[in-house]
């Protein structure tokens, strides 16, 4: 797995390796806008996941994450009110797929 931390609060684009996980992170001071620190283990596959992403958006692994988890909720709430969200495979196609996770 992949340890690292994202940091909110400084504004660091990708996750810093950290060699001690039981070391706490700093609290957050000084008006850090309600940011939050939060220490993420990665399987492998959402390590390539991440990295696959920050390479095609050009976005730091911070505002991928921070985007992911918004995106992931919105489809949770969407199924959890019995919504189905569609998508096309191709931008020519017809065919709309029901988009699950599972």
């Amino acid at each position: 797995m992949t340890q690292g931390t994202v940091d909110e609060q400084t504004g660091n684009d990708d996750l810093k390796s950290q060699n001690d996980s039981t070391k706490p992170a700093p609290s957050a001071k000084g008006g850090g806008g309600g940011l939050e620190r939060v220490t993420v283990n990665l399987a492998p596959r959402a390590s390539r996941a991440l990295e696959n992403a920050v390479k095609l958006t050009g976005d730091s692994k911070t505002d991928t994450i921070n985007r992911a988890l918004q995106v992931y909720a919105y489809l949770e709430e969407v199924w959890d009110n019995q919504g189905e969200v569609l998508i096309r495979s191709k931008p020519d196609s017809t065919e709309l797929i029901a988009l699950k996770f599972f």
